[in-house]
């Protein structure tokens, strides 16, 4: 009847009216950004770049945009957003890995497992990790970045030793066409050859370092089935 669809125009109407004046005033303003998933130190930098979202309706927010905003912080590896309301937007993140720490003459970098720079740091710190020694340029790396090249391959050929023992740390890595070496706190080298298989070829080095004796200085696992030492 007239009457009933009169009745739906009006409803439908008022819904609209509703939507808008929750999505263009502070009914649903963001007051909160809780971050899920990192340490204290990447929640920080998430809220620090989410700063501007402080006040925007969770209804009228550009996802996309934060998504792109936190995805651009260099500790972030992914990020997942969900709305709370009425005030809370909740942004879960997976952090980046560190695995090597690049040594540029007295400057040193964070990379971690995707070859993005987390961050600088001193040359001092974070003894577990790999260090990757670069030629010194004028310009330095930037966090954020994504390392290519020699780089990146020296970076793929260590990023299976973070969270795992190895019989010694290892103090340097050389990287050139289709040619990785790991140089070793005990004078050891381990060749691995092109950058196919790293991680056999490591648990390969792995077990058969306990087994050499002493005075040896390489062992060659480029082949890892026939390891070579001498």
């Amino acid at each position: 009847s007239a009457r009933a669809l009169l009745l739906a125009f009006a409803l439908l109407a008022g819904a609209v009216l509703a939507y808008v004046a929750a999505r263009e005033t502070s009914m649903f303003a963001v007051r909160e950004v809780r971050v899920e998933g990192g340490s204290d130190r990447v929640a920080a930098e998430v809220r620090r770049a989410l700063a501007g979202t402080t006040g925007e309706s969770l209804l009228a927010l550009d996802m996309g945009r934060v998504r792109s905003e936190v995805a651009a912080v260099p500790t972030v590896a992914a990020v997942r957003l969900d709305r709370a309301f009425p005030h809370t937007l909740i942004v879960r993140v997976v952090p980046e890995q560190p695995v090597a720490v690049i040594r540029q003459g007295a400057r040193a970098y964070v990379v971690s497992a995707r070859g993005r720079v987390v961050g600088s740091t001193r040359p001092g710190l974070l003894p577990g990790l790999a260090r990757i020694w670069t030629p010194h340029t004028g310009a330095g790396l930037r966090p954020g970045e994504t390392v290519t090249g020699d780089l990146r391959s020296a970076v793929r050929a260590v990023s299976p030793l973070a969270g795992r023992r190895f019989p010694s740390r290892v103090v340097s890595v050389e990287a050139g066409e289709d040619a990785l070496t790991l140089h070793l706190r005990s004078g050891l080298e381990v060749r691995l050859g092109d950058t196919s298989e790293v991680a056999l070829k490591l648990l390969v080095a792995r077990r058969v370092i306990p087994l050499l004796r002493p005075g040896a200085r390489y062992l060659d696992v480029s082949v890892p089935e026939r390891p070579v030492a001498g």
